[in-house]
């Protein structure tokens, strides 16, 4: 699982960021997305082993394109500087938590969660928040989920929820419009033979966490059926 083409095109696309540059070096371009959707198709039956829920088969169901939508945007770099997946039940557009891999030069890293929950799931995830906060909290103190992830993270609320108790004892969960962790991956880290064994741990730690949200809209589904 070599990834050397991948930094390097990412590297020189970060000092180049424009379209001339990119159509001038679209084989670079190509060599890289291609080591990088191997590397996925690779991983994808590692993380299957740690979450059976995964159903997707190919890089192409998980990883994002490197386009970036510049329509709503300051920023109107044309390309993103990184290459990202997703592996989850369902693909990158599924509602549901999994594995993210984030390869960006000196910004690599793993996360996981729920970036941006839909209205109906991030109802349903507060409302077992509510009844059911231990199960959450337990997870995140756990040691070898700390060791990995030093907090929850997630856009919050400035004040509580619509229809939730200001000092609702677990209102530091409940004011979270999102709920994810990830954990930064050094290049030197990301260029060693130990980076496979690093992914397994750092996801096999993740697992309980993306598994609270997960069971949460496994219920919304059945109900949906």
């Amino acid at each position: 699982m070599n990834l050397e083409k991948t930094q390097f095109f990412l590297e020189n696309l970060s000092k180049n960021n424009n379209r001339e540059w990119f159509n001038n070096n679209k084989e670079l371009y190509n060599e890289a997305k291609k080591e990088f959707e191997t590397f996925v198709d690779e991983l994808i039956p590692r993380l299957k082993t740690i979450d059976s829920q995964i159903d997707v088969t190919s890089a192409k169901e998980c990883t994002f394109r490197i386009f970036r939508d510049v329509r709503f945007s300051k920023n109107k770099l044309p390309f993103k500087t990184n290459f990202g997946a997703f592996i989850n039940k369902g693909g990158r557009k599924s509602d549901y938590a999994g594995f993210y891999i984030h390869i960006e030069q000196d910004n690599c890293f793993i996360g996981g969660g729920i970036f941006m929950p839909q209205a109906k799931i991030l109802k349903a995830i507060r409302t077992e928040i509510m009844y059911n906060a231990d199960s959450l909290r337990e997870i995140i103190k756990e040691d070898n989920f700390i060791k990995y992830f030093e907090k929850m993270q997630g856009e919050k609320l400035k004040t509580a929820p619509r229809g939730i108790a200001k000092d609702h004892k677990d209102i530091d969960l409940l004011r979270h419009k999102g709920f994810f962790v990830s954990h930064k991956l050094s290049n030197k880290l990301v260029n060693s033979k130990s980076f496979i064994a690093e992914i397994d741990n750092i996801c096999t730690s993740m697992f309980p966490f993306n598994q609270y949200f997960n069971s949460i809209i496994d219920e919304i589904e059945t109900h949906e059926i």
